[in-house]
């Protein structure tokens, strides 16, 4: 049986005189790891209980994944599924477009906007999604009709609420304005950042204020800002399922409506948790890649290879050594 000293070269003898030189190290001697057996030990239960989770889950007869597979491209579905995406991309689009006009005012040096931006984000992240939505819906118990004019003088144009606010309506007003007040909180966060040195250094150069903007705030900005906004979208997906409480046919009302037909509750349970797993993979594979790109030049030591070239390094690997 091999010894410790049959594996490890023995060190270098120290010299009994300070200033003697070191003995020089042994062109053969070779580092060993230090060998951690916990670890593999943790990684083994926990690939165990994985594969105990997996298996479970996959021969659950109760899941009925022949009715999963019969739904999962259905029309109604696919309708669903596209109203939430536009419903999605609408509002944080819109969001983004007037958080940052909130946030440019949370910035201003005005005491009147800092505080009307303060209060608009402090009310609508203070109060519950569902209540906000419930509120707007019901919003022609407090205006009837909704005119235009002059202010406290004749309306030339009114309009009931009840025909022109109606659920879909209803959902992008309450989802915008609140994605509107975390995107203010993420732009000003993402301004905030940056050095004020560099924006006292280009005006020093004399510099315009928009090409400061565009050159040095806006590259810089977004590093911070990308990583939140990705994690809201991905919010903003998931929380759309809310609006099915109106009878706006999301992805969520959609599967909703089959299994009160059919009671295969699980099932279609399980066609809208699978439709918004892939969406939400898909989306954080762009915001992995779009953060890479606004990366750039800020590690000196360069951008780590993404999972894609690893995996083509260890086939070449493989094949070099094979």
């Amino acid at each position: 049986m091999a010894t410790p000293q049959d594996v490890l070269p023995a060190p270098a003898a120290l010299p009994s005189d300070p200033g003697q030189p070191a003995a020089p190290l042994d062109p053969e001697a070779r580092i060993v790891a230090r060998r951690k057996p916990g670890q593999w030990v943790a990684a083994a239960i926990a690939l165990l209980l994985a594969a105990m989770a997996v298996t479970s889950v996959v021969r659950n007869r109760a899941f009925q994944w022949s009715v999963v597979a019969e739904w999962f491209t259905a029309r109604s579905v696919l309708n669903g599924l596209t109203l939430t995406l536009w419903l999605t991309g609408v509002t944080l689009a819109l969001g983004f477009v007037l958080g940052t006009v909130l946030a440019t005012m949370r910035l201003s040096t005005n005491p009147v906007l800092r505080t009307l931006s303060w209060g608009y984000i402090w009310i609508f992240r203070s109060t519950p999604p569902l209540v906000q939505l419930l509120f707007f819906f019901n919003i022609g118990a407090l205006y009837p009709t909704l005119g235009l004019g002059i202010p406290f003088g004749p309306e030339f144009i009114t309009v009931k609420t009840v025909n022109l606010v109606g659920p879909t309506l209803t959902a992008v007003i309450g989802l915008t304005l609140l994605e509107t007040a975390y995107a203010a909180e993420v732009i000003r966060g993402g301004i905030l950042s940056v050095d004020r040195g560099q924006l006292e250094a280009a005006s020093a150069l004399g510099l315009g204020r928009w090409r400061v903007l565009r050159r040095i705030v806006v590259p810089q900005a977004m590093r911070s800002i990308v990583p939140t906004a990705g994690n809201m979208l991905i919010g903003a997906l998931k929380g759309t399922s809310i609006v099915s409480v109106l009878a706006v046919s999301d992805l969520l009302y959609s599967v909703q409506l089959v299994y009160l037909q059919s009671y295969q509750v699980i099932p279609m349970l399980m066609v809208a948790t699978i439709w918004y797993l892939v969406i939400t993979t898909v989306l954080s594979i762009g915001q992995y890649y779009v953060e890479r790109h606004f990366a750039k030049g800020a590690d000196r030591a360069g951008l780590p290879p993404t999972p894609l070239q690893r995996a083509r390094a260890t086939v070449r690997r493989v094949v070099s050594g094979a």
